[in-house]
């Protein structure tokens, strides 16, 4: 039978014939390219919405903050906003962390572009069945992924400055920030919350190789539901409220994985 080699999309996809090595790294190195590209002008965008953008930074740490206001107006929680006051320590810091913010930005609103690169790439290497069930993985990580920076933002973010800024080792202590540490502070709270919240994709993967089992994430259960109330409990204020606002997500988040790995298992016995 002869080779089956066709294009599509500037994408080659080849049957029995295998790409060599020099193929696939020239294939990835347009996917880097077309991936930087997109961050490139999405941090131009942000880099011009100066005003925007630090409007939206800075956002989390005053009371008007509307997770602040509800929480405040219907639960009674996390009414004091300590305020503290942010500096410059270094001659350009603000031009350089309006850049950093700006990558940043870039970086969270190209994602899935740059996870749609990632996939035309992997798609070519999986059989037709792998290729049919991850049908809709762009859309399905994309929303995850926003999901959690909004958590992140809306939640972890406020909770976590309101604590830090209300915290003193002494009395003679005063809280401030340098620009570079709140901008980084936030930036750490919603990014990589993002990712975290890809978890369920991680456990279909992984469930898929046989790497994890559903038996195996529910004997360990009790220990992620311990480390997820200890993170809730270090990142907001000291009432149950906050905590369990922190905690619940992560934990459906857990919940969730344990069922699509199941799922998995069960259509892996129905096949065999």
């Amino acid at each position: 039978m002869k080779s089956l080699i066709k294009k599509e999309n500037g994408i080659t996809q080849q049957g029995e014939k295998e790409m060599s090595f020099l193929d696939h790294l020239e294939e990835l190195r347009w996917h880097l390219i077309r991936s930087i590209a997109a961050i490139f002008v999405f941090g131009i965008a942000a880099f011009l919405l100066k005003d925007l953008v630090t409007k939206i930074l800075f956002a989390p740490r005053y009371p008007e903050f509307i997770t602040h206001r509800i929480l405040c107006k219907y639960l009674s929680v996390n009414c004091q906003i300590p305020q503290f006051e942010i500096i410059n320590r270094n001659l350009g810091e603000d031009f350089y962390v309006h850049l950093k913010s700006s990558i940043f930005i870039a970086i969270m609103f190209t994602f899935p572009y740059l996870f749609w690169e990632l996939w035309r790439f992997v798609k070519p290497g999986l059989y037709k069945k792998e290729r049919k069930a991850a049908r809709g993985i762009v859309l399905v990580c994309s929303l995850l992924f926003f999901l959690g920076v909004l958590f992140g933002y809306f939640v972890i973010a406020p909770f976590s400055i309101s604590f830090l800024a209300g915290y003193h080792f002494g009395s003679d202590t005063m809280n401030t920030s340098t620009l570079s540490s709140y901008v980084g502070f936030i930036t750490m709270l919603t990014l990589p919350t993002g990712f975290v919240f890809e978890l369920p994709i991680v456990a279909y993967f992984f469930g898929k190789i046989g790497l994890i089992s559903s038996d195996l994430m529910k004997k360990f259960r009790r220990h992620a539901i311990v480390v997820i109330f200890i993170l809730g409990a270090i990142i907001t204020p000291p009432d149950v409220m906050s905590q369990i606002l922190i905690a619940f997500p992560l934990l459906s988040l857990y919940e969730l994985s344990i069922s699509i790995v199941k799922r998995v298992e069960k259509k892996a016995e129905s096949e065999s």
